[in-house]
């Protein structure tokens, strides 16, 4: 089993601002990539900016996460070489979904299919 733990133990605040970033040079916006995760992970926008002034591991980032969207399930495709629907890790295929999710915003994908409603 590959070790984790290094992304694990990473602060979900300085992989945010790389979303952000990502977003905004195709033209999205950083309220839509926020839209994205807290769909994702059930924290509203106060509680997301929150852990990342809280400046908190991707872990804990997950731990503390409210609620795993019930469509998160639903996120397929391959993401850094891996599909994230056969990483057998749930932390990381956690990660890879939050990782796939912006990818798509970036990508121009429309927000009805990226929320999977």
């Amino acid at each position: 089993m590959a070790d984790y733990s290094r992304v694990y133990k990473m602060s979900f605040a300085g992989v945010y601002p790389h979303y952000i970033t990502k977003a905004e040079k195709k033209g999205r916006s950083q309220e839509e990539v926020d839209r994205v995760i807290c769909w994702l992970t059930g924290y509203d926008t106060g509680q997301l900016h929150s852990q990342i002034d809280k400046k908190v591991s991707m872990e804990t980032f997950f731990e503390e996460a409210p609620e795993l969207n019930p469509n998160a399930s639903k996120i397929t495709g391959v993401i850094c070489g891996h599909r994230v629907e056969e990483i057998k890790e749930p932390l990381m295929q956690k990660i890879r979904y939050m990782d796939k999710i912006v990818d798509e915003l970036a990508r121009g994908k429309a927000m009805e299919k990226i929320l999977r409603s």
